[in-house]
């Protein structure tokens, strides 16, 4: 009997001791595959802001390391006007974008019927490519809804880019809300609003600025929708579009411009993520 239970004891253990190693190794293929992931999105951008402050850039590979790229980009304002037109579209993006995510996002939880298919029409435009969308865009609200392109038009197929993310971001959050919360408050006489402005605002307030950190990063740097619809405006996707693509262009100033945008990107992401953070602790 005690042999019998010695050898049951041993091979429990050694099951225990094959399962932990095997999720150890699951474990380091996963931190693996991450980080490769990680390095084909970011060393092209690295790359492309050491050729940034190359003096050879259009060579290949980086040498005599200088910063008049920069200090031609900033001796000239061309790009100063695409700029503040994409700023002044993703801002009015990550409005609408957060609006727009919460009022869908608190009520998709509490639906049971329709949710996954009203959930499926929001996400929808993630399975349709972006020039797809803006020729579609161009084509009917230019025919049937008197839309003239310019700056409503590029807000529409940024908004439509962009929502998709902004909800999954503010769902995230919504999914885990206690809805007897609300319950209680209804209890103590508190009304729809001020349901909404104390108790769910301050908890979806994490998915709210997700929501808006989408529309607006994702807004900024659009530019197979806009191809269609942006009319005379020229956003700052489309002007290093079109300088990459003439042959009059500086492409070392294109370097420029795309490593600051990356940069100012980057930090906007992390900014978020940290305020989000210091956020959830308090």
């Amino acid at each position: 009997m005690g042999m019998a239970l010695a050898n049951n004891n041993a091979q429990f253990r050694q099951a225990a001791l094959r399962q932990v190693r095997s999720q150890r190794v699951a474990s380091a293929l996963a931190v693996c595959t991450g980080l490769c992931m990680t390095a084909l999105v970011y060393a092209p951008v690295l790359w492309l802001g050491v050729l940034s402050v190359s003096g050879d850039p259009l060579g290949g590979f980086p040498g005599d390391f200088t910063w008049r790229w920069y200090r031609a980009l900033f001796a000239q304002v061309a790009w100063l006007a695409p700029l503040l037109l994409s700023v002044r579209i993703a801002l009015l993006v990550a409005v609408l974008c957060m609006a727009g995510a919460t009022l869908a996002g608190r009520v998709l939880p509490r639906m049971r019927r329709t949710r996954r298919l009203l959930l499926a029409c929001f996400l929808l435009p993630l399975a349709i490519p972006g020039m797809v969308i803006g020729l579609n865009v161009f084509i009917f609200y230019r025919v049937f809804g008197g839309l003239r392109m310019g700056l409503w038009s590029l807000v529409l197929v940024h908004l439509v880019g962009a929502f998709p993310f902004a909800l999954l971001g503010l769902m995230v959050v919504s999914l885990r809300f206690e809805t007897s919360l609300l319950e209680a408050a209804a209890d103590l006489g508190a009304g729809p609003w001020r349901r909404f402005w104390d108790i769910e605002r301050p908890l979806l307030m994490p998915g709210i600025v997700t929501a808006g950190m989408f529309g607006f990063l994702l807004s900024l740097t659009e530019l197979p929708r806009s191809l269609f619809v942006a009319g005379h405006l020229r956003t700052l996707p489309l002007y290093i579009w079109a300088e990459a693509s003439s042959r009059a262009s500086h492409l070392p100033l294109i370097y420029c411009l795309n490593t600051m945008l990356a940069v100012v990107s980057t930090a906007i992401s992390v900014t978020a993520v940290l305020a989000l953070r210091a956020r959830l602790r308090h």
